[in-house]
């Protein structure tokens, strides 16, 4: 699952597909390089659906907003568990970087922040230049759990959407909780995923089972 599914076509997999010519594909955007090459040899659609297990997320630097949450029929409260999918993953420093120069955003930790300039050079206009990564979750970068709250409450997270989880009462009350009983929140998660995998679903003949993910059959 990715934030592929707040497009227009809700979750079609449509991230994997090899470009075509004339059209970028949306697996080798800039925001997404290197992080979905080499699934599709591996996993078809359809043993995708077998082994959801063995799936693994997209990086999600697509940055979604509660109004798109809102248009697909999911709750405020679904809308800050699933976020908590940026447990694991990482951002490449182009996605943050007008947050650290010329001017650090003051929202940010001072700690964190000094991390993320050791971590990330000032940007360069260069196209050969690195453009390097760093976790989601600072503090259990490989683990889905429910740290990413306390990075959020700690000012410790890389996505200006992250952050902005505490602009609003209703969104900080849902952070804090999620962040005090992980358990909860991990049951919450498992069913927002089932709830947002039927969005937008197309039955019959308006869809397909892709045979390689890589391609439209």
């Amino acid at each position: 699952m990715s934030s592929n599914c707040y497009g227009l076509q809700g979750c079609d997999g449509s991230v994997l597909l090899d470009p075509i010519p004339g059209i970028l594909s949306e697996r080798d955007h800039p925001a997404n390089k290197g992080s979905l090459r080499g699934r599709a040899s591996r996993w078809s659609c359809l043993s995708l659906q077998r082994h959801p297990r063995k799936s693994t997320p997209s990086l999600l630097q697509r940055q979604t907003t509660p109004g798109q949450f809102c248009q697909k029929g999911l709750s405020l409260d679904e809308m800050v568990t699933l976020s908590g999918a940026h447990s694991i993953g990482v951002s490449h420093c182009s996605s943050f970087s007008n947050r650290l120069y010329p001017v650090v955003d003051p929202s940010r930790d001072p700690i964190y922040a000094a991390f993320l300039i050791t971590a990330c050079p000032p940007p360069s206009n260069t196209t050969s230049a690195p453009d390097p990564t760093v976790p989601l979750d600072v503090q259990t970068p490989n683990r889905l759990d429910n740290r990413y709250y306390t990075d959020i409450k700690n000012h410790r997270v890389v996505l200006t959407t992250d952050q902005t989880l505490l602009s609003s009462s209703s969104r900080a009350k849902l952070v804090a909780y999620n962040a005090k009983y992980g358990s909860v929140w991990a049951a919450k998660f498992a069913a927002a995923m089932q709830h947002m995998g039927t969005i937008d679903v197309l039955t019959g003949p308006r869809g397909e089972i892709r045979k390689s993910c890589r391609v439209v059959n």
